[in-house]
């Protein structure tokens, strides 16, 4: 008798019986499910899974399209392979580098070429990608002992690759093929290259630019927006770790395992605090052509306060005396506070903030007239006054933390040749291999997990099912003005996953299989273990990381 297994599909809410070992491919036509955008995954039991996928027990399935984040990724690593394969067709010396994101695409470069790469190239490429899509070319998910998958990397010319599964600790590897062309690729790929419709790839400095489907509205492409402050600052730090040797995660391993993780760790902070050192070194030269107000702004989990701290210990450095002044006192009482499309408070939303009272304030302050400064009560939810007076000196100038600091709309009232304008994110540079980078958001949402858990009472599950509101924040009022800025600077550290590892994995392992969130929390757990377990106790007391996990010499509130 034939064995059979009982699906629930959480789309539709029914249950199907399927033979035993069917493929989530075949379950999707089973369900009949009609979906807005095409379904490029799956979530079983919560953990997801590529459509290739087969069933041998009762299970629980949700399909993801295109529209979810999981559906995206997804899409994107299956239009890396095709890039990655038609460049080793059309430059069979060349060597491939999908590098960062930038301008809501993702760089890419091409080395060891004899020719130029040009319009014509990409041509050629694009050519070579649509021919695989025509043919419908079959995604092949591979696993083998990882010592044949080390070796047969290598022998391709994939050095990177190699290291990075041979320092993994595991057993076992996957990686796909796409004809006589292998490649690994972080997390799932869609069953065939005939899923892939919506792409471009054009020329974009002095490389490519790899653009990809709008997330939010997939039928067409993300608009093109010119970043070249972020370019910039991706490429002066993988320029300093491609001088430190350390291109991609297995490096660093390598290097972890040398003993040379002190020195790496040294190295990394004093970067950091020769940036912190020239920011304030620019600030103390506009200071004498009208400067008085610093603003910084960014991200959840950027290291903004850390930042403002060491920031105001270098402008002392530079004779200048920093007065900080927070935007939370500034606050709307709560029943004036703007509420979102469902019908919730709008925290994040600039006109939570009494931005008139604001500016009044601000303009008294650069007048040189005292001011009393306001605090909110959180528990009431209304502002409050106790007599707490701030004036600026002559040599002092005013420091602002908040996300809204590079919205124009925050300080209309103060002319632009008194305000310095810093940017603060965690982008990260250091990659997995030559054609998996690390998403920034992975780096902020891992900080804010150890955050909220030590310092906030909050478990794993609430901070990953807040994270989808609080992009959608960011979205709407932070990225949008972060070109605004005077300076940028990058929060995130070479080694910091592998600091970060010991503290996100007990706390991402209390995720329950049967809560939403564990998708996501299996996720970042497969994620960090490719990252070698490091002894933080060489974090120097004013490292930016130790906002997050504690042992920092700065006090925060």
């Amino acid at each position: 008798m034939e064995n059979r297994v009982t699906i629930h599909c959480t789309n539709t809410d029914s249950y199907k019986d399927f033979p035993a070992g069917t493929s989530l491919i075949d379950i999707l036509k089973g369900f009949s499910l009609k979906t807005k955008f095409p379904v490029v995954n799956a979530r079983v039991n919560n953990k997801t899974e590529s459509l290739g996928y087969k069933i041998y027990n009762n299970k629980t399935v949700t399909f993801v399209d295109l529209a979810e984040p999981s559906g995206m990724r997804t899409y994107v690593r299956s239009l890396c392979f095709l890039l990655a394969k038609a460049v080793s067709e059309v430059f069979p010396e060349g060597q491939l580098y999908i590098e960062h994101p930038i301008s809501l695409g993702y760089f890419c470069r091409i080395t060891n070429v004899s020719s130029t790469v040009d319009e014509k190239a990409v041509k050629a490429i694009k050519a070579k990608m649509q021919m695989y899509i025509d043919a419908d070319m079959r995604f092949e998910g591979v696993e083998e002992e990882t010592v044949r998958v080390v070796k047969m990397f290598r022998e391709r010319g994939f050095e990177d690759k190699a290291i990075l599964l041979e320092t993994s600790g595991e057993m076992y590897s996957g990686y796909y093929r796409l004809g006589d062309f292998a490649d690994y690729f972080y997390g799932s790929l869609v069953p065939s290259a005939g899923y892939i419709g919506i792409y471009g790839l054009q020329l974009y400095n002095d490389g490519l630019l790899l653009r990809v489907p709008n997330r939010s509205d997939p039928v067409e492409l993300e608009p093109m927006i010119e970043q070249p402050m972020m370019f910039n600052v991706y490429k002066e730090h993988l320029k300093f770790l491609n001088i430190i040797g350390l291109d991609n995660v297995g490096d660093m391993n390598r290097a972890n395992r040398e003993g040379l993780m002190p020195g790496i760790i040294k190295v990394s902070e004093a970067y950091q605090e020769k940036t912190i050192a020239n920011i304030a070194g620019q600030i103390a030269s506009r200071s004498e052509k009208g400067v008085r107000v610093v603003l910084i702004s960014g991200p959840s989990s950027s290291g903004k306060t850390t930042f403002r701290m060491r920031l105001e210990v270098q402008l002392m450095v530079n004779l200048l005396k920093p007065v900080g002044l927070s935007l939370d006192n500034y606050f709307v009482d709560r029943d004036k506070t703007p509420k979102d499309e469902a019908g919730k408070y709008d925290f994040e939303s600039l006109y939570a903030l009494d931005i008139p009272k604001f500016n009044e304030d601000l303009e008294s302050l650069l007048k040189g007239e005292e001011i009393e400064l306001p605090v909110f009560n959180f528990t009431t939810g209304k502002r409050e006054y106790k007599g707490d007076k701030l004036k600026l000196g002559e040599h002092s100038i005013l420091v602002i933390e908040g996300i809204h600091g590079l919205n124009p709309d925050l300080t209309a009232g103060i002319p632009d040749y008194q305000k310095f304008k810093v940017y603060v994110s965690a982008l990260t540079a250091i990659s997995l291999d030559n054609h998996n980078w690390i998403p920034a958001t992975d780096n902020r949402l891992l900080r804010r997990l150890i955050r909220d858990y030590r310092y906030r009472n909050y478990s794993a599950v609430d901070t990953l099912s807040r994270w989808p509101s609080v992009r959608k924040g960011e979205n709407r009022w932070i990225f949008p003005y972060q070109e605004n800025a005077d300076v940028m600077f990058n929060s995130a550290m070479m080694y910091e996953f592998a600091a970060l590892r010991r503290y996100a994995e007990p706390i991402l392992s209390q995720v329950p299989n049967s809560a939403p969130e564990y998708a996501e929390a299996h996720r970042l757990l497969k994620f960090l273990k490719y990252f070698n377990y490091i002894n933080d106790r060489e974090l120097p007391p004013t490292s930016l990381l130790r906002e997050f996990v504690g042992g920092s010499s700065f006090k925060y509130q």
